[in-house]
């Protein structure tokens, strides 16, 4: 797809999203969307680590928590301004996640997804247990100033103008992304995911790549995780745990990776299947995790592959073959 092409698509979603967060009356609804919205991004970044490293990560609600408590942290001791706050967690995290990841990418299989739940649930006890920075089990509350780059907070923090802010980082995620995964680093980080001993030999340094794509990985997930605290103005050691990683990791197996927007659209599946199953029962996850499984043995590439697969079956028009200036002139000749 052309980059015109998709900055064409970008523009056209993000308009699209602001018509229906205007047109949506229901504040229910518009709070539902949002949350679907803002885990569509972590999933998004928990997915791209599957779909161009190979490897699955339990402890990616590391950087999603961590995002909201940074910014917590900083605005409550009047450190920095909010905004800087907010930059500093995104920044931090996405280093961070670098520093860590020329360690763990070194680590395959199973071993990796131990070592990332191990990381994980560290930064979950730490949090859980320092009381007089974190507030413990207890939690903080985000006191957010009046303005936010540039902007009302009220105004910013209504439920339509939530869900269009989360609409356009998402839209936005995914477009830089995709970008980029056109460029050679892309390619790179393909090769190394389909035989990283090849890669070598080809010259390729792996290293490198795979701690890159982590920390881009675990930068679009602290960019989720900074949505979740402006919304909820809220953050607890339950964003850290790893359940939530198991949950994010749900919504990119239901969606697929074979698609870029395949983890959102598992998202938006997810959380759809938690309204309306909830209200009918209790069990929902049971239902939810029959569901999981169905997709997983008879479309193990997700429902975006399995939309995929249905639009290159869709019937075609027949074309119709261009009549030559010669046809007629035999023609007439005849």
């Amino acid at each position: 797809m052309h980059t015109f092409r998709k900055l064409s698509l970008s523009a056209g979603a993000i308009a699209l999203g602001a018509a229906a967060a205007t047109a949506i009356g229901s504040a229910a609804l518009l709070s539902l969307l949002t949350q679907a919205t803002i885990y569509a991004v972590f999933a998004l970044g928990l997915g791209l680590l599957l779909r161009q490293n190979g490897m699955v990560s339990f402890g990616h609600a590391l950087y999603f928590g961590a995002a909201g408590y940074i910014v917590s942290i900083l605005i409550t001791t009047g450190l920095v301004s909010a905004e800087l706050a907010i930059l500093a967690a995104l920044a931090g995290l996405t280093l961070g996640a670098f520093l860590i990841g020329l360690v763990i990418v070194r680590v395959p299989g199973v071993a990796f997804s131990m070592l990332t739940l191990a990381v994980g649930q560290m930064a979950f006890l730490s949090a859980s247990r320092s009381r007089g920075l974190t507030g413990g089990a207890d939690g903080m509350t985000i006191d957010f100033p009046t303005t936010l780059f540039g902007l009302s907070t009220a105004a910013l923090l209504k439920p339509a103008s939530l869900l269009m802010l989360s609409w356009t980082v998402l839209v936005l995620a995914l477009l830089g992304v995709s970008l980029l995964l056109a460029t050679r680093f892309g390619a790179v980080t393909e090769a190394v995911r389909d035989n990283e001993e090849r890669a070598r030999f080809i010259g390729l340094r792996t290293l490198l790549p795979r701690a890159a794509l982590y920390a881009l990985s675990a930068g679009i997930t602290a960019l989720a995780g900074v949505l979740a605290a402006l919304n909820t103005g809220f953050v607890s050691p339950e964003s850290l745990h790893w359940s939530l990683s198991g949950v994010a990791l749900m919504m990119v197996v239901v969606g697929g990776t074979k698609k870029l927007w395949g983890p959102a659209l598992g998202a938006a599946v997810y959380f759809f299947a938690k309204d309306v199953l909830g209200e009918h029962s209790q069990h929902w996850m049971a239902v939810f995790g029959i569901a999981l499984i169905v997709v997983i043995v008879f479309a193990p590439e997700g429902l975006s592959g399995l939309l995929g697969r249905f639009w290159l079956r869709r019937p075609r028009l027949p074309q119709t073959a261009p009549t030559t200036h010669a046809a007629h002139g035999e023609g007439r000749t005849a």
